[in-house]
């Protein structure tokens, strides 16, 4: 997404940065996965097709992609490719004068889960959705058989508005309200929205 090219947030234990090229290769090397295509209900690409994807997702104004990185790998490295742990992203549609993002997290790097990284990168992301996106709705479609994923967004007040036996898939939504919003900036006490040298 244009907006978000040169924006980069600051969290407590990640920091989301825009999707570039640099990052491509380590992307693609996680989902040739078969666990990480079951659970983000993805097919692999070549590098050349992933590297044709991040163009997209940099240039197209309803994408808005983030990769996640470990704020202490990066504070110690200084390498977003080191630092990478997997990414979160929003799909922008609008209808009835309401804005909607279909959101999605995945923390490729085991040894990053169970730290609650995920937890506060999607947090980070909606938090931008609703201030610099204008989001009014957040949707999030996740595989039935990723329990832990739905259990994760039950916890952020998204509730359940349908299942697919046919895709396999539960649908939950959450309305942005103002106690909603509350509760989030709670959950994000540290959030620095910063700019960040352009580099496609």
């Amino acid at each position: 997404m244009r907006k978000n090219r040169e924006t980069k947030i600051v969290g407590s234990k990640v920091v989301l940065v825009p999707y570039r090229k640099q990052h491509v290769k380590r992307y693609n090397d996680w989902m040739q996965s078969p666990e990480l295509q079951e659970l983000t209900a993805s097919e692999p690409l070549t590098e050349t097709e992933e590297y044709e994807m991040q163009q997209t997702w940099l240039h197209d104004d309803d994408k808005c992609t983030f990769i996640v990185l470990n704020k202490e790998i990066l504070d110690s490295t200084a390498s977003e490719e080191d630092a990478m742990i997997g990414d979160t992203n929003m799909y922008l549609t609008t209808e009835d004068e309401k804005v909607c993002a279909e959101v999605g997290i995945m923390i490729a790097e085991a040894d990053a889960r169970r730290q609650r990284m995920g937890w506060e990168a999607i947090l980070l992301a909606m938090r931008y959705g609703i201030e610099d996106l204008n989001v009014d709705v957040f949707v999030a479609k996740i595989s039935t058989k990723n329990a832990k994923s739905i259990n994760m967004f039950e916890k952020i007040k998204f509730a359940t508005e349908s299942e697919s036996k046919v895709f396999e898939e539960v649908t939950l939504v959450r309305k942005v309200t103002d106690d909603w919003i509350e509760w989030l900036k709670k959950e994000t006490k540290v959030y620095d929205v910063l700019e960040t040298e352009e580099n496609v």
